[in-house]
């Protein structure tokens, strides 16, 4: 017995290591517009992963509208091949196809999916593309999601067209954790145009306040990653105040400020403007600012009190560096977030000439 259950032990652990693996590069295809009644069709680059050779032996759809070609014989081990599925447009609206391949030794398939929107007519973006990242045109370098709650998922929008002679497909490199991004259409065809949507998980913040980072538009899957192609992207997360009761609302600290837009004024051959901030607690309780944070590089502030009772004030001074503002993307802002509920956060705009 014992003799019996060693070899089907080996027999298992030789068809785990027989067991083929199909991959590839891209599981979702955006078709982005899909004009009505105008069949859709999303190409998927497969590769043999598996050291011999297989073969798909089922391919399960999502719904009857679709419409999947692949191979029917024998892939070579590293072998490529294609799989092309075809959406047939009849209903208006988005649609989310999905489509699972089986190949031999495997009970889990490859799963692929096809997406986009059934209109009547394609409506182009109507606005400017004023930026060049790398080589695709964009309506924007930088995206700002402001005045986010804990929880909160919200999108912003970047509008690119393909500038090339060639079909090009972006991708957003560098993302940390708590960013999403997805282009759509997956490939560009030259002079046409696409939609990159960010999302942002406000659950992944670590912190309260200015979270700052860096992504780069690439014009195809493993595109070099250079300044030219960066997007600047910030999120400032708000303190939550939503559970305090009606007595703790009137007693808690209000915060105000002599501006919230400070004009520096003209370098006129200096090399740094200086300016002051005069803040003031006219609350019941200790206002605490508990960040303050620049938007931008070519900004130093200093404050000389961080906690202030009740008619208490406190200096905040602005040194702004003509230098250094020179080579700043965004606009010079500096933030502050304090626990006055109804003023938990504060821009102040910094103006130079």
């Amino acid at each position: 017995m014992k003799k019996l259950f060693i070899s089907a032990s080996l027999f298992l652990v030789s068809l785990a290591a027989n067991a083929q693996k199909i991959e590839t590069a891209n599981t979702i295809v955006d078709c982005g517009q899909t004009v009505y009644q105008s069949p859709a069709t999303a190409e998927f680059e497969v590769i043999n992963k598996g050291n011999h050779p297989t073969r798909i032996t089922d391919v399960r759809m999502s719904c009857g509208c679709t419409d999947v070609e692949y191979p029917k014989g024998v892939i070579p081990a590293d072998g490529k091949f294609t799989v092309r599925v075809t959406y047939d447009a009849q209903t208006m609206g988005r649609y989310d196809k999905l489509v699972d391949i089986y190949t031999e030794g495997n009970e889990k398939p490859l799963l692929l999916r096809m997406r986009g929107q059934v209109v009547r007519e394609i409506v182009d973006f109507g606005g400017k593309y004023d930026f060049m990242i790398g080589s695709i045109q964009s309506d924007c370098n930088g995206i700002e999601f402001d005045d986010v709650n804990r929880g909160e998922r919200p999108q912003k929008k970047i509008h690119i067209r393909n500038t090339s002679d060639e079909t090009i497909q972006p991708v957003v490199m560098h993302l940390p954790d708590y960013l999403t991004a997805e282009v759509s259409p997956s490939k560009i065809a030259p002079r046409h145009s696409g939609i990159v949507t960010v999302t942002l998980n406000s659950k992944r913040l670590k912190d309260m306040g200015l979270t700052q980072t860096s992504v780069f538009l690439g014009a195809f899957p493993g595109d070099r990653v250079s300044h030219e192609k960066e997007i600047e992207v910030s999120a400032v997360l708000l303190p939550k105040f939503d559970n305090l009761t009606a007595s703790q609302l009137a007693n808690a600290p209000r915060m105000s400020l002599s501006t919230t837009e400070l004009n520096l004024g003209a370098f006129n051959g200096k090399k740094r403007l200086k300016g002051e901030i005069i803040i003031r607690n006219d609350g019941k309780h200790a206002l605490k600012i508990k960040n303050l944070q620049m938007f931008t590089v070519g900004l130093q502030v200093s404050l000389n009190k961080q906690n202030l009772k009740p008619g208490e004030t406190a200096k905040l001074k602005i040194t702004a560096d003509q230098r250094q503002l020179k080579n700043a993307r965004s606009k010079p802002r500096v933030l502050m977030i304090t626990n006055d509920p109804n003023l938990p956060k504060v821009t102040i705009k910094i103006i130079t000439e």
